[in-house]
């Protein structure tokens, strides 16, 4: 995967890397939502939830064209997003 990092749009946090939210799109079991807001969907965004090699839940909203991604916005899980992870993970690994 391609990432578009010129001027990134937010601040990161200071302890988060731009290498762990990559990682977070590389996780097997990242969850990739396509929102049913018509706000986003009409921009083409996108969110991924994933973790980082560290284990650091990471949510990111995203635009890509086929080829490349650009981050437009990263910061850590939420207690929601973190059970949506979990359960996700858990689900796959019963299979």
């Amino acid at each position: 995967m391609d990432f578009n990092w010129s001027n990134p749009p937010f601040n990161l946090e200071s302890t988060m890397k731009l290498q762990s939210i990559e990682e977070s799109f590389e996780d097997p079991f990242a969850v990739r939502l396509l929102p049913d807001s018509p706000r986003f969907s009409l921009q083409a965004r996108f969110f991924n939830l994933g973790t980082s090699l560290d284990g650091t839940g990471i949510f990111s909203i995203y635009k890509t064209n086929g080829k490349q991604v650009r981050v437009i916005y990263s910061r850590r899980f939420e207690s929601e997003e973190q059970f949506l992870y979990q359960r996700k993970l858990n689900a796959a690994l019963a299979q």
